[in-house]
């Protein structure tokens, strides 16, 4: 009896043995198998394709808040200016002009000599004791807005997510609260899209390196970057594979759905490091069982080739259809991206004129607001996405999950193409109209009220059988005719909306 009690031991514990041997084996295929993707650019091209869903959202929220929104002075770039005391230099290092910046005398004004308080001492004094990811991501539902993609590492090297590659992080200092993994939480509960950025690889040069400055102080060097005095010192080996292991750790441990990078990820400096971060974010998605969206500007060169990321314009927009799927990202904000005390909103209208410019055109808008440092969101940002929502509400048939048309639009005004060209745009007039479509119809979309309330829609032709046509927000009947020069309708007598106007076109 006791040796057949020790047989069918001995015979579990092989079973068990073999069962975990086989479980074994299956992970590591799967492990395999999710490795489609190869870091060179021959293999990403061959098995990347956009994924469908991203072009369907159409509209996104961006956030950048972190301990920069404390001083509250400038913009989110106030941690390296502040250290600009005798000349200003751009993001590509060129020399603007000389002289100290109003970052720099408005720090020593308030703060101090930046030897003795230097911008690590602001991080204790952001507490974002107010900070609710449920109620932003309500906020953000309400405007409409589908996916929502907050600043993960931004310049100044402070991490807003618990990282496990260093200390400076919002779990360790300031707010002491895991702020991606909250809002992650709270977003995906809600159905939004959740996607990270990441502006990490340009703290290398962020900082101005001087002795009178707690920038060389060796203590800190994992917050202000290993670089030297050298102003133009290249990037070290070191400092890039810090800036991978970091990118993994945001990766691997959030599993983004959009994962969205600043520049200097662009230049020559970093181009080992692109398709090797393509090929492993790619098929970690396929691991995850989902498609993901890998963003970059290409600001300095073709860092990503044509049809392996999502293009990105920073404060720009395109003059025309482009076929592959691209995104603007701009800050509600004229003058800053993170929360400034002067901070100064664009007006609800030229926002979702923007949006359906850039709808029109095959391309996503990724919004931007900037948050105090107690967590709040300022009442005017917040009108500003509440209207913008409303006009969503009523019109987003003509905007979600539509195509381009044959043409983008028609009109006047002109739109300037390329990185930072916004402020050169015009307001569109009643005579410019944006197209998009879905389900056997148009909808043209009107951006301003026509004066004499009465519009000529030239691109529709007699090969286009117009069937009906309504104004989406009202049920007044719209006369209409249809003739050489186009198809003509009489607005209804009352507004339905206070912003851009859409004709729903069955053909």
């Amino acid at each position: 009896m006791k040796k057949r009690v020790s047989t069918l031991i001995l015979l579990s514990i092989l079973a068990l043995v073999s069962c975990k041997k086989e479980e074994k084996k299956v992970v590591e295929k799967k492990q395999e198998s999710v490795k489609v993707f190869e870091p060179n650019w021959e293999s990403i091209k061959k098995h990347y394709k956009d994924p469908a869903w991203f072009n369907n959202k159409k509209f996104g929220i961006f956030i950048h808040w972190g301990a920069y929104s404390v001083p509250a002075f400038g913009s989110e770039w106030y941690p390296r200016n502040m250290y600009m005391d005798s000349a200003q230099f751009t993001a590509q290092l060129k020399h603007q002009k000389d002289g100290p910046t109003k970052e720099f005398l408005h720090h020593q004004k308030n703060f101090g000599d930046q030897k003795k308080f230097g911008y690590k001492d602001f991080i204790p004094m952001f507490k974002a004791e107010k900070f609710n990811a449920e109620e932003w991501i309500d906020l953000f539902k309400k405007a409409g807005a589908k996916y929502v993609v907050p600043v993960a590492d931004h310049h100044d090297g402070f991490a807003m997510y618990k990282s496990n590659t260093t200390r400076w992080n919002s779990v360790n200092m300031g707010p002491k609260r895991d702020v991606l993994g909250e809002l992650m939480k709270a977003g995906r509960a809600k159905g939004m899209i959740m996607g990270a950025s990441s502006h990490y690889a340009f703290n290398w040069s962020f900082y101005n390196k001087k002795d009178k400055f707690d920038t060389t102080d060796p203590a800190y060097a994992d917050l202000y970057s290993p670089k030297g005095k050298n102003l133009r010192e290249p990037v070290s080996a070191e400092f890039k594979e810090m800036w991978w292991k970091r990118t993994k750790d945001l990766i691997d441990n959030y599993q983004p759905d959009i994962l969205w990078f600043d520049f200097m990820l662009d230049t020559p400096d970093f181009r080992e490091y692109r398709p090797k971060l393509a090929a492993y974010y790619y098929n970690k998605g396929i691991e995850w069982g989902k498609e993901v969206v890998l963003q970059d500007k290409n600001f300095y060169e073709e860092a990503f080739p044509a049809g392996t990321v999502i293009y990105d314009l920073e404060r720009g927009k395109l003059p025309g259809i482009r076929k592959l799927p691209w995104q603007t990202d701009t800050s509600i904000g004229t003058n800053s991206w993170s929360y400034v005390t002067n901070w100064k909103s664009k007006t609800t209208n030229s926002l979702i004129d923007d949006l359906i410019d850039i709808v029109s055109k095959n391309g996503n808008l990724l919004l931007n607001v900037g948050p105090k440092s107690d967590g709040t969101i300022p009442d005017d940002q917040k009108d500003i996405l509440l209207e913008m929502g409303a006009w969503l509400d009523m019109n987003g048939d003509a905007i979600y999950d539509t195509k381009y048309w044959r043409t983008f639009g028609e009109g006047p005004t002109e739109v300037k193409k390329g990185h930072h060209s916004e402020g050169k745009n015009k307001a569109f007039t009643g005579q410019d109209i944006r197209f998009t479509q879905k389900d056997g119809k148009v909808y043209a979309i009107l951006m301003a009220w026509p004066k004499n309330g009465k519009v000529l829609i030239k691109s529709i032709t007699n090969g286009d059988k117009v069937k009906s046509v309504k104004m989406l927000g009202t049920d007044a009947k719209i006369k209409w005719s249809q003739n050489n020069n186009g198809l003509e309708a009489v607005m209804p007598k009352k507004k339905p909306c206070d912003y851009a106007f859409v004709l729903e076109l069955s053909l």
